[in-house]
Protein backbone atom coordinates (compact mmCIF):
# COMPACT_ATOMS: atom_id res chain seq x y z
CA UNK A 1 0.00 0.00 0.00
CA UNK A 2 2.84 2.56 0.59
CA UNK A 3 4.65 1.25 -1.87
CA UNK A 4 1.44 2.05 -4.26
CA UNK A 5 1.24 5.77 -2.81
CA UNK A 6 4.56 6.38 -2.95
CA UNK A 7 4.27 6.11 -6.91
CA UNK A 8 1.27 7.99 -7.49
CA UNK A 9 2.61 10.58 -5.35
CA UNK A 10 5.94 10.85 -7.45
CA UNK A 11 3.88 10.42 -10.46
CA UNK A 12 1.97 13.67 -9.77
CA UNK A 13 5.26 15.76 -8.93
CA UNK A 14 7.03 14.69 -11.65
CA UNK A 15 4.17 16.16 -14.12
CA UNK A 16 4.56 19.41 -12.56
CA UNK A 17 6.76 21.67 -14.50
CA UNK A 18 10.75 21.42 -13.86
CA UNK A 19 12.37 22.93 -10.97
CA UNK A 20 15.02 22.18 -8.58
CA UNK A 21 12.63 21.16 -5.59
CA UNK A 22 11.01 18.78 -7.82
CA UNK A 23 14.04 16.43 -7.05
CA UNK A 24 13.99 17.59 -3.20
CA UNK A 25 10.45 16.63 -2.72
CA UNK A 26 10.83 13.37 -4.18
CA UNK A 27 13.57 12.71 -2.09
CA UNK A 28 12.17 13.68 0.92
CA UNK A 29 8.92 11.09 0.20
CA UNK A 30 11.02 8.44 -0.38
CA UNK A 31 12.73 8.30 2.28
CA UNK A 32 9.98 9.40 4.42
CA UNK A 33 8.15 5.82 2.69
CA UNK A 34 11.06 4.23 3.17
CA UNK A 35 11.28 4.91 6.93
CA UNK A 36 7.82 4.19 7.12
CA UNK A 37 8.01 0.65 5.68
CA UNK A 38 11.52 -0.44 6.71
CA UNK A 39 11.43 -2.09 9.97
CA UNK A 40 14.91 -1.65 10.35
CA UNK A 41 14.86 2.28 10.63
CA UNK A 42 11.40 1.69 12.98
CA UNK A 43 11.01 3.61 16.43
CA UNK A 44 11.76 -0.29 18.21
CA UNK A 45 14.92 -0.04 16.54
CA UNK A 46 17.01 2.69 18.24
CA UNK A 47 20.79 2.95 17.91
CA UNK A 48 21.81 1.75 21.80
CA UNK A 49 25.71 3.44 23.78
CA UNK A 50 28.75 1.87 23.16
CA UNK A 51 29.68 1.71 26.68
CA UNK A 52 26.54 0.16 28.42
CA UNK A 53 24.77 -0.87 26.07
CA UNK A 54 20.80 0.14 27.16
CA UNK A 55 20.35 3.87 27.10
CA UNK A 56 19.68 6.20 23.60
CA UNK A 57 23.19 7.42 22.10
CA UNK A 58 23.03 11.22 22.47
CA UNK A 59 26.41 12.35 22.20
CA UNK A 60 29.94 11.28 20.36
CA UNK A 61 33.42 11.46 20.91
CA UNK A 62 35.28 12.09 17.33
CA UNK A 63 38.61 11.26 18.91
CA UNK A 64 37.80 7.74 19.44
CA UNK A 65 34.77 7.30 17.59
CA UNK A 66 32.16 5.96 20.64
CA UNK A 67 28.88 6.80 20.38
CA UNK A 68 27.79 7.60 23.75
CA UNK A 69 24.53 8.16 26.30
CA UNK A 70 24.74 11.01 28.51
CA UNK A 71 25.81 9.75 31.86
CA UNK A 72 28.61 7.26 30.49
CA UNK A 73 30.10 10.79 28.87
CA UNK A 74 32.49 10.66 32.50
CA UNK A 75 33.39 7.20 32.05
CA UNK A 76 34.59 7.58 28.48
CA UNK A 77 36.61 10.82 28.98
CA UNK A 78 38.85 9.17 32.29
CA UNK A 79 39.36 5.80 30.52
CA UNK A 80 42.20 6.74 28.00
CA UNK A 81 43.42 10.30 29.91
CA UNK A 82 46.10 10.09 27.22
CA UNK A 83 43.87 11.52 24.67
CA UNK A 84 42.09 14.95 23.95
CA UNK A 85 38.55 13.59 24.16
CA UNK A 86 36.25 15.75 21.47
CA UNK A 87 32.92 14.83 22.79
CA UNK A 88 29.83 16.16 20.75
CA UNK A 89 26.02 15.94 20.43
CA UNK A 90 25.78 12.58 18.27
CA UNK A 91 23.90 14.74 15.12
CA UNK A 92 27.36 17.16 14.79
CA UNK A 93 29.32 13.86 15.28
CA UNK A 94 32.71 14.40 12.46
CA UNK A 95 32.95 17.58 13.40
CA UNK A 96 36.14 17.24 14.87
CA UNK A 97 39.38 16.97 12.46
CA UNK A 98 41.52 14.24 13.29
CA UNK A 99 45.18 14.68 12.50
CA UNK A 100 47.67 12.00 11.45
CA UNK A 101 49.00 9.88 14.46
CA UNK A 102 52.72 10.27 15.11
CA UNK A 103 54.71 6.91 13.92
CA UNK A 104 57.26 8.06 16.67
CA UNK A 105 55.56 9.44 19.78
CA UNK A 106 52.29 7.22 20.59
CA UNK A 107 48.87 8.42 20.63
CA UNK A 108 50.02 12.23 19.33
CA UNK A 109 48.54 13.92 16.87
CA UNK A 110 50.44 15.84 14.07
CA UNK A 111 49.50 19.39 13.36
CA UNK A 112 53.12 20.19 11.71
CA UNK A 113 54.85 18.60 8.68
CA UNK A 114 58.74 18.23 7.96
CA UNK A 115 59.14 19.22 4.32
CA UNK A 116 62.94 17.96 4.82
CA UNK A 117 61.99 14.78 6.12
CA UNK A 118 58.54 14.26 4.08
CA UNK A 119 57.10 13.15 7.00
CA UNK A 120 54.21 14.80 9.31
CA UNK A 121 55.00 15.93 12.82
CA UNK A 122 53.64 16.28 16.50
CA UNK A 123 54.66 18.86 18.98
CA UNK A 124 56.87 16.64 20.77
CA UNK A 125 58.86 16.25 17.26
CA UNK A 126 58.92 20.00 17.13
CA UNK A 127 60.25 20.00 20.88
CA UNK A 128 63.17 18.09 20.03
CA UNK A 129 66.31 18.50 17.84
CA UNK A 130 65.32 16.35 15.30
CA UNK A 131 63.77 18.79 12.97
CA UNK A 132 65.86 21.95 14.11
CA UNK A 133 66.24 23.74 10.80
CA UNK A 134 63.97 21.87 8.65
CA UNK A 135 61.39 23.61 6.57
CA UNK A 136 57.92 23.35 8.04
CA UNK A 137 54.15 23.77 7.08
CA UNK A 138 50.99 23.72 8.69
CA UNK A 139 49.85 20.03 7.98
CA UNK A 140 46.03 21.19 7.11
CA UNK A 141 48.25 23.28 4.21
CA UNK A 142 50.26 19.94 2.81
CA UNK A 143 46.05 18.05 3.26
CA UNK A 144 44.48 20.58 1.27
CA UNK A 145 47.34 20.23 -0.99
CA UNK A 146 46.87 16.41 -1.11
CA UNK A 147 43.69 16.80 -1.62
CA UNK A 148 43.54 19.16 -4.35
CA UNK A 149 45.97 16.36 -6.28
CA UNK A 150 44.27 13.72 -5.13
CA UNK A 151 40.60 15.38 -6.51
CA UNK A 152 42.41 16.41 -10.25
CA UNK A 153 43.05 12.75 -10.42
CA UNK A 154 39.60 11.98 -9.68
CA UNK A 155 38.39 14.14 -12.46
CA UNK A 156 41.42 12.84 -14.73
CA UNK A 157 40.10 9.32 -14.09
CA UNK A 158 36.38 9.57 -13.82
CA UNK A 159 36.52 12.20 -16.81
CA UNK A 160 39.23 10.87 -18.73
CA UNK A 161 41.11 7.20 -17.91
CA UNK A 162 37.45 5.69 -16.97
CA UNK A 163 36.02 6.84 -20.25
CA UNK A 164 39.37 5.70 -22.24
CA UNK A 165 38.99 2.06 -20.94
CA UNK A 166 35.26 2.31 -21.43
CA UNK A 167 35.99 2.82 -25.32
CA UNK A 168 38.82 0.83 -25.13
CA UNK A 169 36.54 -2.30 -23.51
CA UNK A 170 34.08 -1.57 -26.21
CA UNK A 171 36.66 -1.61 -29.10
CA UNK A 172 37.79 -5.71 -27.54
CA UNK A 173 34.14 -6.14 -27.78
CA UNK A 174 33.56 -5.37 -31.35
CA UNK A 175 36.81 -6.86 -32.15
CA UNK A 176 35.51 -9.85 -30.68
CA UNK A 177 32.22 -9.88 -32.41
CA UNK A 178 33.96 -9.33 -35.73
CA UNK A 179 36.12 -12.08 -35.14
CA UNK A 180 33.38 -14.47 -34.33
CA UNK A 181 31.71 -13.51 -37.49
CA UNK A 182 34.95 -13.47 -39.71
CA UNK A 183 36.11 -16.82 -38.28
CA UNK A 184 32.40 -18.13 -38.82
CA UNK A 185 32.82 -16.95 -42.52
CA UNK A 186 36.05 -18.44 -43.20
CA UNK A 187 34.52 -22.14 -41.50
CA UNK A 188 31.82 -21.48 -44.12
CA UNK A 189 33.69 -21.07 -46.47
CA UNK A 190 35.99 -24.23 -46.11
CA UNK A 191 32.39 -25.99 -45.59
CA UNK A 192 31.46 -24.78 -48.80
CA UNK A 193 34.68 -25.56 -50.83
CA UNK A 194 34.56 -29.14 -49.09
CA UNK A 195 30.82 -29.40 -50.96
CA UNK A 196 32.59 -28.12 -54.10
CA UNK A 197 34.83 -31.03 -54.19
CA UNK A 198 32.07 -33.54 -52.97
CA UNK A 199 30.31 -32.51 -55.72
CA UNK A 200 33.69 -32.82 -58.11
CA UNK A 201 34.51 -36.20 -56.47
CA UNK A 202 31.09 -37.26 -57.01
CA UNK A 203 31.14 -36.43 -60.75
CA UNK A 204 34.42 -37.70 -61.46
CA UNK A 205 33.76 -41.02 -59.67
CA UNK A 206 30.06 -41.15 -61.83
CA UNK A 207 32.61 -40.82 -64.81
CA UNK A 208 35.11 -42.95 -63.93
CA UNK A 209 32.57 -46.11 -63.51
CA UNK A 210 30.71 -45.06 -66.84
CA UNK A 211 34.13 -45.49 -68.41
CA UNK A 212 34.34 -48.72 -66.95
CA UNK A 213 30.61 -49.93 -67.59
CA UNK A 214 31.48 -49.07 -71.33
CA UNK A 215 34.08 -51.05 -71.47
CA UNK A 216 32.83 -54.01 -69.72
CA UNK A 217 30.02 -54.01 -72.26
CA UNK A 218 32.92 -53.58 -75.26
CA UNK A 219 34.39 -56.46 -74.26
CA UNK A 220 31.64 -58.40 -73.39
CA UNK A 221 30.14 -57.87 -77.00
CA UNK A 222 33.61 -59.10 -78.23
CA UNK A 223 33.21 -62.25 -76.39
CA UNK A 224 29.54 -62.83 -76.68
CA UNK A 225 30.42 -62.59 -80.94
CA UNK A 226 33.04 -65.30 -80.44
CA UNK A 227 31.17 -67.12 -78.33
CA UNK A 228 28.57 -67.19 -81.22
CA UNK A 229 31.22 -68.26 -83.70
CA UNK A 230 32.56 -71.05 -81.75
CA UNK A 231 28.54 -72.62 -81.12
CA UNK A 232 27.97 -72.10 -84.57
CA UNK A 233 31.46 -74.53 -85.48
CA UNK A 234 30.44 -76.70 -82.86
CA UNK A 235 26.74 -76.95 -84.24
CA UNK A 236 28.99 -77.77 -88.33
CA UNK A 237 31.07 -79.88 -86.69
CA UNK A 238 27.61 -82.03 -85.48
CA UNK A 239 25.99 -82.20 -88.90
CA UNK A 240 29.50 -83.23 -90.21
CA UNK A 241 29.75 -86.07 -87.62
CA UNK A 242 25.93 -87.40 -88.86
CA UNK A 243 27.25 -86.78 -92.27
CA UNK A 244 30.32 -89.34 -92.15
CA UNK A 245 27.65 -91.89 -90.10
CA UNK A 246 25.63 -92.26 -92.66
CA UNK A 247 27.95 -92.92 -95.25
CA UNK A 248 29.49 -95.38 -92.99
CA UNK A 249 26.20 -97.01 -92.36
CA UNK A 250 24.70 -96.93 -95.81
CA UNK A 251 24.26 -100.32 -97.64
CA UNK A 252 25.06 -97.49 -100.76
CA UNK A 253 28.79 -98.17 -101.06
CA UNK A 254 29.13 -95.39 -103.41
CA UNK A 255 28.58 -92.87 -100.83
CA UNK A 256 31.81 -93.34 -99.31
CA UNK A 257 33.29 -93.00 -102.57
CA UNK A 258 31.20 -89.50 -102.91
CA UNK A 259 31.77 -88.27 -99.54
CA UNK A 260 34.69 -85.62 -99.12
CA UNK A 261 35.53 -84.67 -95.34
CA UNK A 262 35.86 -81.40 -94.16
CA UNK A 263 37.54 -82.02 -90.77
CA UNK A 264 40.70 -80.25 -91.78
CA UNK A 265 39.10 -77.26 -91.90
CA UNK A 266 38.00 -78.16 -88.06
CA UNK A 267 41.50 -78.64 -87.34
CA UNK A 268 42.48 -75.01 -87.46
CA UNK A 269 41.14 -73.89 -83.89
CA UNK A 270 40.23 -70.40 -83.84
CA UNK A 271 42.42 -67.59 -82.32
CA UNK A 272 41.71 -67.23 -78.31
CA UNK A 273 40.70 -64.17 -77.34
CA UNK A 274 41.30 -62.94 -73.41
CA UNK A 275 39.67 -60.32 -71.96
CA UNK A 276 41.95 -57.75 -70.48
CA UNK A 277 40.42 -56.09 -67.67
CA UNK A 278 41.44 -52.52 -67.20
CA UNK A 279 43.23 -51.35 -63.88
CA UNK A 280 42.47 -48.41 -61.28
CA UNK A 281 45.41 -46.59 -59.93
CA UNK A 282 44.14 -44.09 -57.08
CA UNK A 283 46.41 -41.16 -56.13
CA UNK A 284 47.86 -41.96 -52.56
CA UNK A 285 45.93 -39.11 -50.26
CA UNK A 286 48.85 -37.81 -48.54
CA UNK A 287 47.33 -35.29 -45.49
CA UNK A 288 50.01 -32.36 -46.01
CA UNK A 289 49.56 -33.69 -50.27
CA UNK A 290 45.96 -33.29 -49.94
CA UNK A 291 45.99 -29.67 -48.12
CA UNK A 292 47.92 -28.17 -51.01
CA UNK A 293 45.72 -29.43 -53.48
CA UNK A 294 41.98 -28.55 -51.44
CA UNK A 295 43.85 -25.74 -49.73
CA UNK A 296 45.51 -24.52 -46.39
CA UNK A 297 44.91 -21.91 -43.67
CA UNK A 298 47.34 -19.45 -43.03
CA UNK A 299 48.42 -19.29 -39.67
CA UNK A 300 47.69 -16.21 -37.15
CA UNK A 301 47.63 -14.87 -33.87
CA UNK A 302 46.79 -11.87 -32.01
CA UNK A 303 49.41 -8.60 -32.69
CA UNK A 304 49.93 -5.55 -30.60
CA UNK A 305 49.59 -2.08 -32.38
CA UNK A 306 52.87 -0.45 -31.84
CA UNK A 307 50.92 2.69 -31.31
CA UNK A 308 48.36 1.34 -28.45
CA UNK A 309 45.57 2.90 -27.78
CA UNK A 310 44.95 6.94 -27.52
CA UNK A 311 43.75 8.65 -23.97
CA UNK A 312 40.43 10.56 -24.76
CA UNK A 313 40.81 14.49 -25.84
CA UNK A 314 38.00 17.02 -25.18
CA UNK A 315 39.16 18.31 -28.30
CA UNK A 316 37.04 17.22 -32.09
CA UNK A 317 39.38 15.64 -34.06
CA UNK A 318 38.42 15.73 -37.88
CA UNK A 319 36.60 12.42 -39.67
CA UNK A 320 38.28 10.73 -42.40
CA UNK A 321 37.02 9.11 -45.60
CA UNK A 322 32.93 9.87 -46.28
CA UNK A 323 32.90 12.59 -43.22
CA UNK A 324 31.74 15.87 -44.13
CA UNK A 325 34.10 18.77 -44.27
CA UNK A 326 35.18 20.18 -40.63
CA UNK A 327 33.17 22.93 -39.08
CA UNK A 328 34.48 24.52 -35.81
CA UNK A 329 32.25 25.90 -33.17
CA UNK A 330 31.67 29.96 -32.84
CA UNK A 331 33.50 30.89 -29.57
CA UNK A 332 30.40 33.61 -29.43
CA UNK A 333 27.25 31.47 -30.71
CA UNK A 334 24.53 34.12 -31.38
CA UNK A 335 20.93 34.61 -31.48
CA UNK A 336 19.22 34.71 -35.58
CA UNK A 337 15.66 34.80 -34.73
CA UNK A 338 12.68 34.22 -31.82
CA UNK A 339 9.58 32.81 -32.28
CA UNK A 340 6.18 33.32 -30.42
CA UNK A 341 4.68 29.99 -30.20
CA UNK A 342 1.41 31.30 -28.06
CA UNK A 343 1.29 27.74 -26.14
CA UNK A 344 1.08 27.98 -22.26
CA UNK A 345 4.51 25.93 -22.06
CA UNK A 346 6.48 24.86 -24.20
CA UNK A 347 7.90 21.25 -24.54
CA UNK A 348 9.40 20.34 -28.18
CA UNK A 349 11.13 21.48 -31.81
CA UNK A 350 11.40 19.79 -34.79
CA UNK A 351 12.49 20.54 -37.77
CA UNK A 352 10.06 20.05 -41.49
CA UNK A 353 12.96 21.58 -43.32
CA UNK A 354 15.40 24.85 -43.45
CA UNK A 355 12.19 26.76 -43.72
CA UNK A 356 9.83 25.46 -41.42
CA UNK A 357 9.64 23.95 -37.69
CA UNK A 358 7.09 22.03 -35.91
CA UNK A 359 6.18 22.81 -32.38
CA UNK A 360 4.80 21.01 -29.31
CA UNK A 361 3.26 22.62 -26.37
CA UNK A 362 0.94 22.16 -23.67
CA UNK A 363 -2.50 22.05 -25.01
CA UNK A 364 -3.03 18.85 -27.89
CA UNK A 365 -2.43 21.37 -30.94
CA UNK A 366 1.06 20.58 -32.58
CA UNK A 367 2.22 24.00 -34.61
CA UNK A 368 4.02 24.45 -37.72
CA UNK A 369 5.85 27.77 -38.23
CA UNK A 370 7.55 29.62 -41.36
CA UNK A 371 10.96 30.50 -39.80
CA UNK A 372 11.55 33.48 -41.63
CA UNK A 373 8.44 35.06 -41.27
CA UNK A 374 7.23 33.65 -37.74
CA UNK A 375 3.93 33.16 -38.86
CA UNK A 376 1.90 30.19 -38.03
CA UNK A 377 1.32 27.69 -40.92
CA UNK A 378 -0.56 24.78 -39.73
CA UNK A 379 -2.11 23.50 -36.81
CA UNK A 380 -2.71 19.39 -36.08
CA UNK A 381 -4.80 18.02 -32.89
CA UNK A 382 -4.02 14.39 -31.81
CA UNK A 383 -6.93 11.85 -32.59
CA UNK A 384 -7.14 11.14 -28.65
CA UNK A 385 -7.28 15.26 -27.82
CA UNK A 386 -4.86 14.37 -25.45
CA UNK A 387 -1.07 16.35 -25.05
CA UNK A 388 1.56 14.30 -27.14
CA UNK A 389 4.38 13.63 -25.45
CA UNK A 390 6.59 14.09 -28.47
CA UNK A 391 7.06 15.02 -31.97
CA UNK A 392 9.26 14.12 -34.84
CA UNK A 393 9.59 14.20 -38.86
CA UNK A 394 10.44 11.31 -40.76
CA UNK A 395 12.63 11.37 -43.02
CA UNK A 396 10.23 11.22 -46.05
CA UNK A 397 9.08 14.20 -44.08
CA UNK A 398 5.79 13.12 -42.27
CA UNK A 399 5.30 14.12 -38.84
CA UNK A 400 5.06 11.55 -36.08
CA UNK A 401 4.25 11.97 -32.55
CA UNK A 402 3.75 9.76 -29.38
CA UNK A 403 0.29 9.57 -27.50
CA UNK A 404 1.38 8.84 -23.81
CA UNK A 405 -2.33 8.50 -22.55
CA UNK A 406 -3.97 5.95 -25.34
CA UNK A 407 -0.21 4.09 -25.68
CA UNK A 408 0.78 5.02 -29.57
CA UNK A 409 2.87 6.12 -32.12
CA UNK A 410 1.16 8.19 -35.15
CA UNK A 411 2.19 9.23 -38.39
CA UNK A 412 0.31 12.67 -39.85
CA UNK A 413 -0.09 12.13 -43.58
CA UNK A 414 -1.48 14.73 -45.79
CA UNK A 415 -3.22 15.96 -42.43
CA UNK A 416 -4.66 12.41 -41.60
CA UNK A 417 -3.70 10.58 -38.57
CA UNK A 418 -2.13 6.96 -38.74
CA UNK A 419 -2.25 4.85 -35.96
CA UNK A 420 1.36 2.98 -36.53
CA UNK A 421 1.95 1.48 -33.24
CA UNK A 422 0.01 0.43 -30.31
CA UNK A 423 1.45 -0.66 -27.01
CA UNK A 424 0.26 -2.92 -24.54
CA UNK A 425 1.76 -2.80 -20.74
CA UNK A 426 4.24 0.09 -22.15
CA UNK A 427 3.60 4.18 -22.77
CA UNK A 428 5.69 6.16 -25.21
CA UNK A 429 8.01 8.96 -24.42
CA UNK A 430 10.00 9.78 -27.07
CA UNK A 431 10.17 9.36 -30.63
CA UNK A 432 13.15 9.85 -33.51
CA UNK A 433 13.60 9.06 -37.14
CA UNK A 434 16.95 6.50 -38.13
CA UNK A 435 18.89 7.71 -40.89
CA UNK A 436 17.26 4.31 -42.49
CA UNK A 437 13.80 5.97 -42.31
CA UNK A 438 12.99 3.85 -39.40
CA UNK A 439 11.83 4.94 -35.74
CA UNK A 440 13.06 4.28 -32.31
CA UNK A 441 10.63 4.83 -29.70
CA UNK A 442 11.86 5.00 -25.88
CA UNK A 443 8.57 4.03 -23.43
CA UNK A 444 8.17 2.82 -20.43
CA UNK A 445 6.62 0.11 -18.57
CA UNK A 446 3.03 0.63 -17.28
CA UNK A 447 4.28 0.35 -13.46
CA UNK A 448 7.05 2.65 -13.97
CA UNK A 449 9.47 0.17 -13.34
CA UNK A 450 11.53 -0.43 -17.01
CA UNK A 451 12.59 1.39 -19.31
CA UNK A 452 13.58 0.53 -23.02
CA UNK A 453 14.44 1.67 -26.31
CA UNK A 454 12.43 -0.21 -29.50
CA UNK A 455 13.75 0.16 -33.02
CA UNK A 456 10.37 -0.35 -35.02
CA UNK A 457 10.75 -1.08 -39.15
CA UNK A 458 6.97 0.60 -39.75
CA UNK A 459 4.68 -1.08 -37.25
CA UNK A 460 7.62 -4.21 -37.02
CA UNK A 461 10.08 -4.62 -33.90
CA UNK A 462 13.16 -4.99 -34.98
CA UNK A 463 15.12 -4.26 -32.25
CA UNK A 464 15.08 -3.67 -28.16
CA UNK A 465 17.98 -2.11 -26.05
CA UNK A 466 16.99 -1.92 -22.63
CA UNK A 467 20.12 -3.79 -20.41
CA UNK A 468 24.01 -3.26 -20.54
CA UNK A 469 26.35 -6.10 -20.56
CA UNK A 470 25.85 -6.89 -17.14
CA UNK A 471 22.28 -7.17 -17.38
CA UNK A 472 21.99 -3.43 -15.32
CA UNK A 473 19.17 -0.98 -16.65
CA UNK A 474 20.71 1.08 -19.06
CA UNK A 475 18.07 4.02 -18.69
CA UNK A 476 15.88 5.13 -15.14
CA UNK A 477 12.42 4.73 -14.55
CA UNK A 478 9.30 6.27 -12.31
CA UNK A 479 8.06 8.68 -14.51
CA UNK A 480 11.29 10.99 -15.61
CA UNK A 481 11.26 12.67 -19.21
CA UNK A 482 13.32 10.98 -21.35
CA UNK A 483 14.12 12.04 -25.40
CA UNK A 484 16.23 10.12 -27.90
CA UNK A 485 18.20 10.94 -31.16
CA UNK A 486 20.21 8.98 -33.46
CA UNK A 487 23.55 10.64 -33.96
CA UNK A 488 25.13 10.56 -37.58
CA UNK A 489 27.61 7.51 -36.90
CA UNK A 490 24.82 5.55 -36.32
CA UNK A 491 24.94 5.51 -32.11
CA UNK A 492 21.50 6.11 -30.05
CA UNK A 493 21.70 8.51 -27.59
CA UNK A 494 18.95 9.33 -25.42
CA UNK A 495 18.94 12.32 -22.56
CA UNK A 496 17.89 10.88 -19.21
CA UNK A 497 16.45 12.78 -16.83
CA UNK A 498 15.78 10.72 -14.12
CA UNK A 499 19.90 9.63 -14.12
CA UNK A 500 21.15 13.28 -14.98
CA UNK A 501 23.01 11.91 -18.03
CA UNK A 502 23.19 11.07 -21.45
CA UNK A 503 23.34 7.50 -22.14
CA UNK A 504 25.26 6.43 -25.85
CA UNK A 505 24.78 3.34 -27.12
CA UNK A 506 25.99 2.08 -30.88
CA UNK A 507 23.75 0.23 -33.55
CA UNK A 508 24.21 -2.88 -31.45
CA UNK A 509 22.86 -1.87 -28.34
CA UNK A 510 26.07 -1.70 -26.33
CA UNK A 511 27.25 1.21 -23.63
CA UNK A 512 29.83 3.57 -25.08
CA UNK A 513 29.67 6.44 -22.72
CA UNK A 514 27.27 7.91 -20.41
CA UNK A 515 28.04 11.76 -20.14
CA UNK A 516 27.09 13.20 -16.17
CA UNK A 517 27.53 17.01 -16.94
CA UNK A 518 30.38 19.47 -16.76
CA UNK A 519 31.02 20.49 -13.67
CA UNK A 520 30.02 23.25 -12.69
CA UNK A 521 27.61 24.21 -14.81
CA UNK A 522 26.85 27.72 -15.71
CA UNK A 523 24.60 28.58 -12.71
CA UNK A 524 25.82 25.84 -10.18
CA UNK A 525 22.68 23.88 -10.05
CA UNK A 526 21.77 19.91 -10.84
CA UNK A 527 22.81 18.73 -14.61
CA UNK A 528 19.04 18.39 -15.91
CA UNK A 529 19.28 16.99 -19.51
CA UNK A 530 16.13 17.61 -21.51
CA UNK A 531 15.60 17.64 -25.29
CA UNK A 532 18.83 15.86 -27.56
CA UNK A 533 19.85 16.95 -31.40
CA UNK A 534 23.00 15.95 -33.24
CA UNK A 535 24.40 17.87 -35.93
CA UNK A 536 26.31 16.91 -39.11
CA UNK A 537 29.85 16.78 -36.89
CA UNK A 538 28.42 13.77 -35.19
CA UNK A 539 27.91 16.52 -32.09
CA UNK A 540 25.43 15.41 -29.63
CA UNK A 541 23.57 18.91 -27.99
CA UNK A 542 21.34 18.23 -25.10
CA UNK A 543 18.99 21.16 -23.01
CA UNK A 544 20.09 21.71 -19.65
CA UNK A 545 16.90 23.46 -17.55
CA UNK A 546 18.29 24.07 -14.63
CA UNK A 547 21.09 25.74 -15.67
CA UNK A 548 19.62 27.76 -18.90
CA UNK A 549 21.90 26.29 -21.55
CA UNK A 550 22.45 23.72 -24.03
CA UNK A 551 25.68 21.26 -23.57
CA UNK A 552 27.75 20.35 -26.55
CA UNK A 553 29.51 17.05 -26.27
CA UNK A 554 31.66 15.11 -28.94
CA UNK A 555 30.72 11.94 -30.26
CA UNK A 556 32.27 9.71 -27.48
CA UNK A 557 30.74 12.01 -24.48
CA UNK A 558 33.34 14.36 -24.22
CA UNK A 559 32.24 17.80 -23.26
CA UNK A 560 33.18 20.33 -25.69
CA UNK A 561 31.03 23.84 -24.57
CA UNK A 562 28.08 25.77 -23.39
CA UNK A 563 25.70 27.28 -25.25
CA UNK A 564 23.97 29.99 -22.91
CA UNK A 565 22.47 33.14 -25.27
CA UNK A 566 20.10 34.28 -22.49
CA UNK A 567 18.24 30.90 -23.00
CA UNK A 568 15.62 30.47 -20.15
CA UNK A 569 14.42 27.19 -19.30
CA UNK A 570 15.47 25.17 -22.74
CA UNK A 571 13.40 22.33 -22.94
CA UNK A 572 13.49 20.88 -26.42
CA UNK A 573 15.85 21.26 -29.24
CA UNK A 574 16.54 20.15 -32.86
CA UNK A 575 19.08 21.78 -35.92
CA UNK A 576 18.34 22.07 -39.65
CA UNK A 577 20.85 21.11 -42.19
CA UNK A 578 22.95 24.10 -41.92
CA UNK A 579 23.58 23.03 -38.51
CA UNK A 580 21.10 26.21 -36.96
CA UNK A 581 20.12 25.09 -33.14
CA UNK A 582 16.59 25.39 -32.36
CA UNK A 583 16.18 25.29 -28.48
CA UNK A 584 11.98 25.28 -27.12
CA UNK A 585 11.83 27.69 -24.19
CA UNK A 586 9.43 26.43 -21.66
CA UNK A 587 8.59 29.48 -19.72
CA UNK A 588 8.56 31.67 -22.31
CA UNK A 589 6.89 29.80 -25.07
CA UNK A 590 9.73 30.96 -27.75
CA UNK A 591 12.03 29.05 -30.04
CA UNK A 592 14.97 30.40 -30.88
CA UNK A 593 17.63 29.86 -33.79
CA UNK A 594 20.98 30.20 -32.79
CA UNK A 595 24.19 29.82 -34.70
CA UNK A 596 26.88 28.06 -33.11
CA UNK A 597 28.85 26.41 -35.81
CA UNK A 598 30.88 28.10 -38.33
CA UNK A 599 29.93 27.18 -42.31
CA UNK A 600 32.48 25.90 -44.70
Amino acid sequence: MGASLQRRTEHFIFNLEPTADKYEIITIIRKRTTLIMDPRTSAQDVMRCDLCETAVVQMHCDTCLVNLCKACVGEHMVSDQSKKHEVVQFKLRKSTLLFPGCKIHDKQQCTMYCNQCDIPVCDTCLASDQHLGHKLSKILQIIDEKKENIIKEKIELNDTIYPTYQDIASDVQNRMSQLEKEYGDLSTAITKHGEDWHREIDKLVKKLKAEVDEMKNTQLNTLQKHLDEINKTMSDIKDEIESIDLAVESNDKSKLFKFTSSVERYRKLPQKILPSLPTFTPCKIKGQDLKKIFGTVSSSSPTSDKHGYSMKSTQKSPEAGSSPPVKQLLDEPETVTTIDTGYGYLYNVTCLSDEEIWTKGSDSTMKLFSINRGSLLKSITTKSGKIPSNIAVTKSGDLVYTDYADRTVNIVKNEKIEEVIKLQNWRPWSVCSTSSGDLLVIMESDDYKQTKVVHYSGSTEKQTIQFDDQSNPLYSSSGYIIHITENRNLDICVSDEGARAVVGVNQAGKLRFRYTGHTPGPKYKPFNPLGITTDSQSHILTADYFNDCVHIIDQDGQFLRYIDCGLCNPYGLCIDTNDNLFVAQYRNRQVKEIKYISKI
